[in-house]
């Protein structure tokens, strides 16, 4: 998605617990630049469901191991239909060992009545953009990816890593 051959190798670290999406990447940028004493890019994302505060917001993952998608759309259900909205986000760091960059994005939207598609992961399949009558997980390839880049910050990632080769 960032139009750019960098690649990909996994580490085993501690992930930080924290409501707090930026010191999560933060944490796992420092940390992976400890494992592999290189430049590093990490992310991570974020769903909130506004009835909720901001929960589960970084903690998505764990709603959805304990949950499951059906389980995330029964839970918005509860709510009233006036107060079913939900934003995702995500942030992306560079870390070089010295300067963290951070790059961030989200999108608001609701939580639909049931999980609907097969496009995306995780949450794609109950979450419905503003403006939309669709979840991610229904939409064609093209319409998803579009949604995709406003949620994930490739293209700022893309210009500051640019920069870099400027």
């Amino acid at each position: 998605m960032v139009g750019l051959d960098i690649p990909h190798e996994n580490a085993d670290i501690d992930e930080l617990q924290s409501m707090d999406l930026r010191q999560i990447v933060e944490h796992k940028a420092l940390a992976a630049y400890e494992v592999f004493k290189k430049p590093v890019i990490v992310e991570d994302t974020s769903l909130r469901l506004h009835a909720m505060g901001q929960l589960p917001g970084p903690y998505i993952k764990w709603f959805l191991e304990e949950l499951g998608i059906e389980g995330l759309a029964k839970l918005s259900r509860t709510f009233d239909p006036s107060n079913r909205g939900a934003t995702v986000g995500a942030m992306i760091a560079y870390y070089d060992g010295t300067v963290m960059n951070v790059f961030s994005s989200d999108l608001r939207g609701m939580i639909a009545d049931a999980p609907r598609g097969d496009n995306g992961f995780g949450w794609n399949q109950v979450f419905i953009p503003n403006g939309q009558s669709k979840t991610l997980g229904e939409m064609d390839d093209t319409k998803f990816t579009n949604y995709y880049r406003q949620i994930k910050p490739f293209d700022q990632l893309r210009q500051f890593l640019d920069s870099l080769q400027a």
